[in-house]
Order: structure tokens, then sequence, then C-alpha cells
């Protein structure tokens, strides 16, 4: 049963209050609202690394990049490949900064001495050394491979949050590493209790 535009707008609220309450969102998802005026994070969900005073770092983990794969960076890279799991790996566009920089968001089970622990559940690892280990059949268990970032200044990622412009969710592993780009957006949506189909109609009131 669809919920209400009175129910969906409350729950936006609370989802909203409480991760304004906790402060600083690192290891949190941010899901794009509707009413998100740049449309290179249309419905985007960003997984962020890092969320400071100074700014905020995420990688957006739903807009595929067509075409290319790990196999074909792997090529370009002029890093030899077995058969492994990781060759067929779509790659994402992570945002619109520095586009051709790498990055990989994986489970804990792989490290290297540049790697980022984020939380208890996801690292990220940004070297060709990273790819290499990879190609090498040292995957971790999950993993997305990202070129690009979505970065913030000082405050403003909060000023965006104040403004609709995205709500926060826990992130999932399944969600992350397993679900398709495509459904990914509704799917986070849904986990807060949400319709997305009435998230336009929330838009800018909440």
């Amino acid at each position: 049963m669809g919920q209400s535009e009175k129910e969906n707008r409350e729950g936006v609220k609370s989802v909203r209050k409480s991760s304004e309450a906790e402060g600083f969102l690192a290891g949190r998802l941010l899901l794009a609202m509707p009413s998100m005026g740049d449309q290179r994070f249309y419905k985007a969900v960003i997984y962020v690394c890092a969320h400071d005073e100074s700014g905020a770092m995420g990688l957006v983990i739903n807009h595929e990049l067509p075409g290319v794969n790990f196999s074909q960076l792997f090529s370009q890279l002029d890093i030899i490949v077995g058969e492994n799991k990781a060759a067929a790996t779509p790659v994402m566009s992570g945002g619109p900064v520095e586009t051709a920089r790498g990055f990989v968001l994986h489970s804990n089970d792989f490290e290297q001495e540049d790697t980022i622990r984020i939380d208890d559940d996801f690292s990220v690892t940004g070297t060709i050394d990273a790819l290499k280990a990879i190609a090498e059949g040292q995957a971790p268990q999950k993993m997305l491979f990202i070129l690009g970032y979505a970065g913030w200044g000082a405050g403003q990622l909060d000023d965006e949050i104040q403004q609709n412009a995205w709500l926060v969710s826990e992130p999932d592993s399944d969600l992350i590493f397993m679900a398709s780009p495509e459904e990914k957006w509704s799917k986070a949506i849904k986990k807060l209790g949400i319709d997305p189909g009435m998230l336009s109609g929330a838009a800018g009131r909440a």
C-alpha cells in the first residue's frame, strides 16, 4: 500500500532530523532528492568517505560509465590480467572532480599501505598498486571501481542537506555492492520507509 503525501513528508523530516543530529556523515549514504538542481547528481547515491569542518568527499556508487569495465582499464594501464572475477566489473562515475582518478570502494578483507578504513564494513583504496593486486587475483570479496569523486567545501554539504537536496541513510553492503546501479536509489529510498514515487511531491516542503 502506498504512503500518503503527508506520511511521506513526515518520513523525510524524520530522516533528515536524525541525520543532522549525529553530525559528520563519513560512512553514510547521501540520496539525491528530486529537487536536486545539478543533473550530474540525478538520483545519485553517494558513499561519504570523509566529512569534517573543512568539507566532505564522497563517491557516487550508482552512475555507471557505459561500456567501461576493469578489463579495459587494466589494458589502458598496461596491467596484465588473467581470468578473475574482477575483469568484468563495471566502473562507476564517482563525481565531477578529478574524473581520471580511480578509487576502489571495497569490503575490509583487502588492505594495502594506503587503504583507508572508513568503518567496520567499508574501505577505500586508490592506487595503481591496488589494481595490480586485483588483477593478480587478490581482489576483495566485494568492491566497486570508481573514477572521479564529489567534493564539498566547508559547510557546503550541510547547507545542501538543509536545503532538501539530500537525504542521509545508513550504508548497506548488499545495496552498495550487489544491487544494480539502476535500482540502488529507489531501494535506498524504500529502506528509509519512503515511497520514491511520492518524493517529488515532498521536495522543498520537508
